[in-house]
């Protein structure tokens, strides 16, 4: 009897043993998932851009000189930083210049010769004067006093004419001046010289009407940056010149600039008939946001519409449609599926008005395969927080 019932014991022990094995070759494998918690924070309501925007310089000028020539002087390069009046190309021009000479030797004679004429006529007036005087004492004829009358308004008429000669030559050096000038460009502003398309000794020609052509320099005024950005239309009603903006480029991943939105066009895009757009420039708040970046940068504009501050909030990617995310269960280790009220909500944040407390862990990695509600998973690391800002 005892022999048999440790047999039975020695059966049961081996089919728990084996029934163990069975439950531990097939029991699900946990998947490793990444986890945020519940915090509190600002969450804005935002409109975004439907394509990628370009940042822009506030001035910029394609420069090319007002008439064609030999490039005589390049003193600039592509990089250099230039102040406003400074020469940036010259165009052979001594032509020009002796011309300028010229004129201008000819205004100082033109004027010396004024001057000689109006002194004569003041000599000949003192006399017609005198004349006039000795008449009323009747010791000159009246035929004399007449002549030297005469005498001196016509002094004084030629005085006129050689002031105004005077006058036409100087005329001619302005004139003279003003073509030397259309040879020789100079920076409108202060900026850097992004590009010059041109050498010493190479012939340019300015662009014919309507024929755009490559510019002498470009020149940039980096030290006002703004991004150029177009918005839905349907989005666009909802926006605002003041309203606050922020800005992120593919450039600099993370980093983010604060902004204002300052125009928006008045009028829509339909270039692409079934995504018409409202272009809209967007100014840095922050200069310090703007250093290092490039006239060209691609960038990305969110206008904010509303903001709440200290509200609960999960991470955009974390929730599913209709408002659900996958809560983390640390009691059995498995993911279990929640609703939640939601409120604002932009590409980073989503509001929770309810359904969700401070601290619970949600599912962020939700489209790697096998998560779903009763997966049993393992948290890959520590939970990704969401900073506030």
């Amino acid at each position: 009897m005892a022999r048999s019932l440790r047999r039975w014991i020695l059966l049961l022990v081996l089919l728990a043993g084996g029934a163990g094995g069975v439950w531990q070759l097939t029991r699900p494998e946990p998947v490793t998932v990444v986890l945020a918690t519940v915090d509190v924070g600002s969450v804005d309501a935002t409109v975004a851009n439907t394509r990628a925007g370009t940042v822009k310089a506030c001035r910029r000028s394609l420069l090319a000189p007002a008439t064609g020539g030999q490039v005589a002087q390049l003193p600039v390069t592509e990089g250099d930083r230039v102040e406003a009046g400074q020469v940036l190309m010259t165009i052979w021009n001594d032509d020009l210049r002796a011309r300028v000479q010229l004129a201008e030797s000819e205004a100082a004679a033109a004027v010396a010769r004024s001057e000689e004429s109006c002194l004569r006529a003041e000599v000949a007036e003192r006399e017609a004067r005198r004349l006039v005087r000795l008449k009323e004492q009747k010791l000159v004829s009246e035929e004399r006093v007449d002549r030297a009358v005469t005498e001196s308004r016509a002094g004084r008429a030629a005085c006129r004419a050689a002031l105004a000669a005077a006058e036409v030559s100087r005329a001619r050096v302005a004139v003279a001046r003003a073509e030397l000038a259309r040879t020789v460009l100079q920076a409108p502003f202060a900026g850097i010289v992004a590009e010059v398309n041109g050498e010493l000794g190479e012939f340019i020609t300015p662009s014919p009407p309507g024929i755009p052509t490559l510019p002498a320099v470009d020149l940039i005024d980096d030290s006002c940056l703004y991004v150029s950005a177009p918005i839905d239309e349907v989005d666009a009603a909802e926006i605002r010149p003041g309203m606050s903006a922020c800005v992120s480029l593919d450039a600099y991943p993370g980093r983010r600039c604060e902004a204002r939105l300052r125009r928006i066009a008045p009028y829509v895009q339909d270039w692409e008939r079934q995504a018409r757009t409202v272009d809209v420039e967007v100014e840095f708040t922050d200069a310090s946001g703007t250093q290092g970046l490039l006239v060209g940068y691609s960038a990305d504009v969110e206008v904010v519409l509303a903001t709440h501050e200290q509200v609960l909030r999960v991470p955009t990617e974390a929730v599913m449609e209709g408002y659900r995310v996958l809560l983390f269960d640390p009691a059995s280790g498995r993911l279990v599926e929640r609703h939640f009220e939601q409120g604002l909500a932009n590409w980073e944040y989503t509001e929770v008005v309810s359904g969700l407390s401070e601290g619970d862990r949600i599912a962020v990695s939700i489209d790697r395969e096998g998560i779903g509600a009763g997966t049993l998973v393992t948290p890959e690391n520590q939970d990704r927080g969401s900073a506030s800002r």
